[in-house]
């Protein structure tokens, strides 16, 4: 049976839950509305970690290609308790830049951290992004072969006092359980994870062999998935790592960007 109801909150009004707002960049901040006790974040997640350049030589006996960046941490359908009139302060993690180099490191960067706190409630979340995939061990023309790392996951930190059970009024001004909520990207209700490592891809044997970049980490438990690794290289999405570039033979090196952090959240009233 569908409940219908009139909410009465401290503001003396009604209180049905209201629009989503998205945030997939930069930092600020924004107030909790009267009548509201808690906000539902659909989305939010690290950026993603930028891949490696894949490599070629000349007298090296193989070939490289290049690693995928790791994903960010993730929330998908979760209710934190805030105080209605406090200011909320964001950030949105920056996605990773692709890490270029050849025979040594040049460039390219971690996914940013996505976060939020509150004025009174203190830290609510904090979502690491993936790291970058690196060289860690220089080859050369000549070689030797470079020894590469796989971008790694960013680490999910979770303060806020998250709500579980209750019911609140939807936009429709129908009285629902909280459980209801499972239109984020994992599909399931009060989610939250690490992110995901991208691809190790190292070598292959012989002069002129293909080899192809690592994927990077897929993000929101595996629901978004990395960019590719080359041939077919494409950026990260929605906090998932960059892929890594293959050796020429194998599609070309070049490596692609992580995908940026996201926060997207409405306001309830959970009774």
């Amino acid at each position: 049976m569908t409940h219908y109801a009139i909410l009465i909150g401290s503001a003396g009004i009604s209180f049905p839950a209201t629009s989503f707002v998205t945030e997939n960049s930069g930092s600020g901040t924004f107030t909790v509305p009267q009548g509201a006790n808690a906000i539902h974040i659909q989305a939010g997640v690290g950026g993603g970690g930028g891949g490696l350049r894949g490599v070629d030589y000349d007298k090296a006996g193989g070939e490289s290609a290049g690693s995928g960046g790791g994903s960010g941490a993730f929330i998908s359908d979760k209710i934190f308790s805030v105080v209605e009139g406090e200011t909320l302060t964001y950030a949105v993690g920056s996605a990773g830049e692709a890490n270029l180099g050849a025979y040594s490191n040049s460039g390219g960067s971690d996914g940013g951290t996505t976060s939020l706190s509150g004025s009174n409630t203190g830290s609510i979340f904090s979502l690491a992004g993936g790291t970058l995939a690196t060289i860690t061990s220089n080859g050369g023309v000549q070689g030797p072969l470079r020894q590469n790392t796989n971008g790694l996951a960013g680490t999910a930190t979770i303060s806020g006092s998250s709500i579980t059970s209750g019911d609140f009024l939807n936009s429709s001004n129908q009285l629902v359980d909280v459980t209801t909520n499972t239109s984020g990207p994992v599909g399931t209700f009060n989610s939250s994870g690490d992110g995901a490592n991208g691809i190790l891809s190292g070598n292959c044997g012989g002069d002129n062999c293909a080899i192809t970049g690592g994927d990077g980490g897929a993000s929101f438990s595996g629901n978004i998935a990395g960019g590719s690794g080359a041939p077919g290289v494409s950026d990260g999405t929605r906090g998932s790592g960059g892929g890594g570039g293959s050796s020429n033979a194998g599609g070309g090196p070049t490596p692609s960007d992580g995908g940026s952090g996201q926060i997207i959240y409405r306001f309830i009233r959970v009774l």
